[in-house]
């Protein structure tokens, strides 16, 4: 479902002629055909869960490129990344607030029976399951330490 929302706004900016749309869903698409010909090599399919944290990382490679053009005073350059970054996070899931995720983190604490810093790998799994794409998980695991009196 993800590709086919991709691939139907790709026509939609050929149509419209907007260029830096489609360059950017372009890149999404061969980034995920590479995503597809790993997954194959193990004997797997990707899916809109799998594909989810490939279009996170595309983020995050931006938004670290957007403060290096920021820093070497090329704002020209950091714009268009912003313009990538707002594209591509389109096609991600609402991210969940501060407030949801501390709620999240403690039915999955509750959930699993985690009481120390060695459940920690429970707990941040179960998460990864529920909340794919909504979750910055590097945010979650630092509460989730946090909690578990890491």
């Amino acid at each position: 479902m993800l590709r086919d929302d991709i691939n139907n706004a790709l026509k939609e900016a050929m149509k419209a002629k907007d260029e830096r749309k489609i360059s950017t869903l372009r890149l999404v698409n061969s980034t995920f055909k590479n995503a597809d010909i790993e997954a194959r090599a193990s004997g797997k399919t990707l899916g809109d869960a799998e594909l989810l944290p490939v279009l996170q990382k595309m983020i995050k490679q931006r938004q670290e490129s957007k403060e290096l053009y920021e820093k070497g005073g090329r704002p020209e350059l950091a714009q268009q990344e912003g313009e990538e970054i707002a594209i591509i996070s389109a096609y991600l899931p609402k991210q969940m607030s501060e407030a949801e995720m501390t709620a999240a983190i403690d039915a999955a604490i509750a959930e699993t029976g985690a009481s120390a810093m060695k459940d920690m790998g429970k707990v941040v799994g179960l998460l990864k399951g529920k909340f794919a794409g909504q979750m910055d998980f590097a945010k979650a695991s630092g509460m989730v330490k946090g909690k578990l009196g890491g």
